[in-house]
């Protein structure tokens, strides 16, 4: 059986418009919310907060907790859970060495993002910011009780929306 991956991602919105890097995974060049792993020590809060600074070079701070998420790679059959967060923007900084990988960010609309479907890196970029928009958010009581994350993916899958 595959391991399940487990990742952060922020979903900042400013005027309309979300916060978006363009990676290279795989080969080929994807769109995705900046995120990424959870490191020892870190909460899931503090990895979505260092995680932006490094693939977007935006400082931001976590405002509350959009969903939680699983896409199931239909070939590979990967598991891949996503604990999305809502963030407020604080300060960019241009001129920040961004993670490898990482060759541009953006702010899009939905209407950008949508017209990039073929790019998404996962279908749960599209789905977390459709989220943000129709107001969904959960209550942060649904993650306390099941710290640390690492150790509990079990109970976190039990409770992820399937993307």
């Amino acid at each position: 059986m595959l391991a399940t991956d487990l990742t952060v991602s922020a979903v900042v919105e400013k005027d309309g418009k979300f916060l978006i890097v363009e990676e290279r995974s795989s080969g080929k060049v994807v769109i995705n919310q900046p995120g990424g792993h959870i490191e020892a020590g870190e909460t899931p809060e503090q990895a979505t907060e260092r995680e932006a600074l490094e693939e977007s070079g935006c400082s931001i701070q976590v405002s509350g907790l959009l969903g939680v998420y699983l896409w199931i790679h239909p070939q590979s059959r990967q598991n891949f859970l996503r604990i999305a967060y809502t963030a407020e923007l604080l300060k960019v900084h241009p001129d920040s060495k961004l993670d490898d990988g990482v060759c541009a960010v953006h702010w899009y609309s939905i209407n950008d993002i949508q017209r990039r479907l073929k790019d998404l890196r996962t279908p749960m970029v599209l789905r977390s910011v459709e989220d943000f928009l129709a107001g969904h958010r959960q209550p942060e009581t649904v993650l306390a009780n099941m710290m640390p994350i690492q150790r509990n993916v079990d109970q976190v899958l039990a409770r992820a929306a399937l993307v």
